[in-house]
């Protein structure tokens, strides 16, 4: 549900395209924003929809629908991501190989399709839809086991030192090493990683 992933999500395809054969790439979800059964603040609405427009206007060709935000009484926006969080380490309990689909199916469902995937009902259907089980799917949702991946997530990217999302960290040997975002061009993002990964002559 972050919107800069989301922008950022054309360049990152070709960059992990372009890292397949080189580097071992792992998905860490980033909670964001905890539960909540609140309706979002009128401001923060509005506040994110101005990110939406920010976000047009630097990463050209980047979608969003905002009748998620003009038809609030219909979406009712809720500053709740772990829901969602919890629907990527669910899909990847039933099928590792779904995981980046839900991600994408969520984000779709969200930037483009003016659905809610803070709602349970919304996950399962967007579950359902890339081939998940519902009814084991909303038994994991609420399981102990999704519960401890997310916090064990939560707290590797603080050890990670991830101040915002989206974030590209690379390990090597011992240390960890922020790489510079681009959301324009993926190029340069490989290039910081072959320096880094390239054999010390």
């Amino acid at each position: 549900m972050c919107s800069w992933c989301w922008g950022f999500r054309p360049v990152w395809q070709q960059l992990e395209q372009q890292l397949s054969t080189t580097v071992k790439i792992v998905y860490i979800v980033g909670g964001l924003a905890a539960d909540s059964d609140q309706p979002m603040a009128m401001a923060m609405q509005q506040a994110l929809a101005a990110t939406w427009q920010r976000i047009q206007q630097q990463i050209p060709g980047i979608e969003f629908n905002y009748d998620f935000w003009r038809h609030n009484s219909k979406t009712q926006p809720r500053r709740s991501t772990y829901p969602s969080c919890r629907a990527v380490l669910a899909a990847k309990i039933q099928d590792p190989e779904l995981e980046k689909a839900m991600i994408l199916s969520i984000q779709q469902a969200y930037f483009l399709h003016t659905k809610n995937p803070s709602n349970i009902d919304i996950l399962t259907d967007i579950a359902t839809s890339i081939g998940l089980k519902p009814e084991q799917f909303r038994h994991d949702m609420a399981s102990q086991t999704v519960e401890m991946q997310l916090q064990e997530q939560l707290q590797l990217a603080g050890r990670l030192s991830v101040q915002g999302f989206p974030s590209l960290v690379l390990s090597k040997g011992d240390r960890l090493h922020a790489i510079p975002l681009d959301y324009n061009n993926s190029h340069t993002m490989q290039q910081a990683i072959v320096d880094i990964t390239r054999p010390v002559e």
